[in-house]
C-alpha cells in the first residue's frame, strides 16, 4: 500500500513541477515575463484561456500533493504503538549502600580514609602473581 502511495505521489510531485514551469510568469512588478496575449476573449487557445487551464492543473495537483503527503503519514504511523513522553517508572539512582554508608564509600579506595591533602600518597597494592603457564582443564 505504501509503494502504490509513493508512486502516485511522485507523479503528482513531476506533474505539479511540470504544470507550474510552463505557465507563464505573472513578473510585471520586476519588469520580466507577461508579455503580450492574445485577444480579449476567454477562448481555450487564447492567453486568458490556457492560464485558466493551467492555474486549475496546478490547483489540483497541489490538492491531491497534499491528500497523498497526508496518506503517506497516516500510513506510515498506522502500526506504531503509542507512545508517553512521561516515564512509567522513576529512573533508578546509584545504588546506596544500606550499611549507613554514602555514595562517596563507593568511590573511596578501599585502603581505608583518603589521605590528608600534602600527604605522601598510600603506596599502591601489589599486582596479583601472574600465572606460571598456560592453565590446562582439569577433567572430573
Amino acid at each position: 500500500m505504501q509503494t502504490v502511495l509513493i508512486v502516485i505521489h511522485l507523479m503528482v510531485v513531476l506533474a505539479l513541477i511540470g504544470v507550474v514551469l510552463i505557465q507563464r510568469s505573472e513578473g510585471g512588478g520586476l519588469g520580466i515575463g507577461g508579455g503580450g496575449g492574445g485577444g480579449g476573449g476567454g477562448g481555450f487557445f487564447t492567453a486568458r484561456g490556457s492560464a485558466n487551464v493551467l492555474t486549475r492543473a496546478t490547483a489540483i495537483l497541489a490538492v491531491m500533493f497534499f491528500i497523498t503527503s497526508l496518506a503517506l503519514t497516516i500510513n506510515a504511523g498506522w502500526h506504531r504503538a503509542p507512545r508517553s513522553i512521561l516515564p512509567t517508572t522513576a529512573p533508578s539512582g546509584p545504588q546506596v549502600p544500606q550499611s549507613g554508608g554514602s555514595i562517596l564509600d563507593q568511590i573511596r579506595p578501599q585502603g581505608g580514609a583518603p589521605a590528608a591533602p600534602g600527604a605522601p600518597a598510600a603506596p599502591a597494592p601489589a599486582a596479583p602473581a601472574a600465572p606460571s603457564g598456560p592453565a590446562v582443564p582439569q577433567s572430573q
